[in-house]
C-alpha cells in the first residue's frame, strides 16, 4: 500500500490502534495513535500548504486557506482513508467494531493523520510529503481545475436556502449512544422548526455535516 517497510513496524501499527482496543486490551492511552494523530495533523498541513502555495500563485491568504480547509477535512481524510482501505486494518475494541466504529469519518480521519506521522517519524519529511501527495493527488486536481475549494455539505444547504428566501437552518442534537472513547451522536436539521435530514457521526460535527446532506439531497429531489 504505501510502497516502502516501516523501519520501526510498531509506529505502523500504532497508527492503526484506537484507544478502545487499548482499553480492552489493558494497554496504555499512549499506545494509541491519537499521539500520532497531533503529529501528523501538522505534517499534513504542512505538506498541503506548501503544495497550494505552489499550485496557486495567484491565489490569495483566504482562497488558500479556504482550499486547505476544505483539503483536510475529516470528510476529505476520511475519503481517502477508505480508498487505502484503512478500515479493515484498524486494531478496534469490540464496542466500536459493533457500532461500525472502523467506518466512522472521525476514526478514519484521526487514523490517516496518525498514519502520515509515522511515515514522518520512519522516513523522514520528504518520504512523508510525497505521500501525501500522492494519495492527495485527485483532491489536489480537483482543486485545480474547479479554481475553488469544495464546499462542506453545511455551507452548501445555507446557500441554497439563501437562495430560496429560506431561514437559517439550526442543527439539535437529539441523541448519543456508544462508549465514550467512541459515541455516535444523532444530529437533525431544521428550518422553520420543520426537520429537513438527519444525521449520525463520531463527532457531532460530522453528524451534522451527514444531516446537511440529507436535506440537501431532500431539497433538489423536490426541485
Amino acid at each position: 500500500m504505501l510502497g516502502f517497510r516501516f523501519r520501526d513496524p510498531s509506529l505502523f501499527q500504532r497508527a492503526l490502534t484506537h484507544r478502545s482496543f487499548c482499553n480492552e486490551q489493558g494497554l496504555d492511552a499512549t499506545e494509541s495513535y491519537e499521539r500520532l494523530e497531533f503529529l501528523g495533523d501538522a505534517v499534513l498541513e504542512l505538506a498541503v500548504s506548501e503544495e497550494l502555495h505552489r499550485r496557486f500563485p495567484n491565489f490569495l491568504e483566504g482562497r488558500l486557506t479556504k482550499t486547505r480547509s476544505a483539503l483536510v477535512r475529516g470528510e476529505t481524510l476520511a475519503k481517502i482513508a477508505r480508498s487505502l482501505d484503512l478500515g479493515p486494518l484498524l486494531l478496534v475494541g469490540r464496542g466500536v467494531d459493533s457500532t461500525g466504529g472502523r467506518e466512522q469519518e472521525s476514526v478514519l480521519a484521526a487514523a490517516l493523520e496518525a498514519l502520515v506521522a509515522a511515515v514522518y517519524l520512519d522516513q523522514g519529511i520528504d518520504r512523508a510529503r510525497s505521500f501525501v501527495l500522492d494519495v492527495m493527488s485527485d483532491h489536489l486536481a480537483e482543486a485545480a481545475s474547479a479554481g475553488r475549494p469544495a464546499e462542506s455539505p453545511k455551507s452548501r444547504l445555507q446557500e441554497h436556502l439563501q437562495a430560496r428566501g429560506m431561514p437559517t437552518p439550526k442543527y439539535q442534537l437529539v441523541g448519543s449512544e456508544g462508549p465514550d472513547h467512541g459515541p455516535v451522536f444523532t444530529v437533525e436539521v431544521l428550518v422553520a422548526d420543520a426537520v429537513l435530514g438527519e444525521g449520525r457521526g463520531g463527532k457531532k460535527s460530522e453528524a451534522e455535516g451527514e444531516a446537511a446532506r440529507a436535506a440537501l439531497e431532500r431539497l433538489e429531489s423536490e426541485d
